[in-house]
């Protein structure tokens, strides 16, 4: 494999007997990764449907299976990108190393040209979310419906409003949980910017801030990004919502990342001793400091 162009590390709670298991039955598979799972190794392993992009019908190959890894080739939009998994014993259950190569570029992505493609680093990181909270007996957060332009997700946490609005809006506390660099400024006109205001200057704004209750940011294409949170029995119910782009091009990238920060917010206020899954996050192209890692 040559040097992938994303690599995601991730301790999920379990031993790596019981985690192959999860990557290679199909019944668990249609559980925390796509919609349609056949597995029949060393000869097939293919998903698709809904929650897989361009996943009409299944464009994998297998190419090398063992006891601690997996290698297939994935066509997606005609392209074909060779896909690794490999798991490895590690205090906290197993380490889970996942590499892509021959992904469109950071820049395509952010410019809406890189078509199904733009979305397999996102959709990753989602996956593998949900593959840790799988492991863990813990409810799954929404998957991306890449067939539909209704960009919207409803989740139930265990921490009050107040807690969860604050996380969500407090610089130190954003990083720590999401796992990214991040300049806000929250009230009703201030800045919200991924990778800080070095990197993104004019960010979004909050064109509604009510703390505890709801936020909303517009982007500068026009897109709202809007939290609304309800509060019952100590608990939240958490709901995100995308709208304002061109429903012929929904903002999949962006939406399947938001959904894998939502499985670690979740984490984050339920788990008594919290600490991030993510051990590593490279993307080829992004910007030096974007992401941060709070061990």
């Amino acid at each position: 494999m040559t040097e992938p162009d994303l690599r995601l590390r991730a301790v999920v709670p379990a031993p790596p007997k019981v985690v192959y298991e999860a990557l290679t039955d199909p019944a668990q598979l249609r559980i925390w990764l796509a919609e349609h799972a056949d597995v029949d190794l060393p000869g097939t392993y293919a998903f698709w449907g809904r929650f897989t992009p361009d996943g009409a019908e299944p464009h994998q190959r297998v190419l090398h299976v063992d006891e601690r890894s997996l290698r297939f080739a994935w066509t997606v939009d005609g392209v074909e990108s060779t896909v690794q998994f490999e798991l490895a014993e590690d205090e906290g259950g197993t380490l889970v190393t996942l590499s892509q190569s021959d992904l469109p570029s950071f820049q395509d992505v952010l410019a809406d040209t890189a078509g199904p493609r733009g979305a397999l680093q996102t959709f990753w990181s989602l996956a593998i979310a949900n593959l840790a909270d799988y492991l863990a007996g813990r409810e799954l957060t929404p998957k991306c419906d890449f067939t539909s332009a209704e960009l919207h997700a409803s989740v139930v946490i265990d921490a009050a409003p107040e807690q969860v609005f604050e996380s969500m809006t407090q610089p130190e506390q954003f990083c720590r949980w999401f796992g990214a660099n991040v300049d806000i400024e929250p009230y009703v006109g201030g800045r919200f910017a991924m990778g800080g205001f070095d990197l993104d200057p004019g960010g979004a704004r909050f064109v509604e801030f009510e703390p505890g209750r709801k936020a909303t940011l517009r982007f500068a294409d026009g897109m709202t990004d809007s939290w609304e949170l309800a509060g019952s029995n100590g608990k939240t119910r958490l709901t995100v919502v995308e709208s304002g782009f061109d429903p012929a091009s929904p903002p999949y990238p962006g939406w399947a990342g938001w959904l894998s920060g939502i499985a670690e917010l979740r984490r984050y206020h339920e788990l008594p001793q919290w600490r991030t899954i993510w051990r590593e996050v490279q993307i080829a192209g992004v910007p030096e400091g974007m992401f941060s890692i709070d061990q």
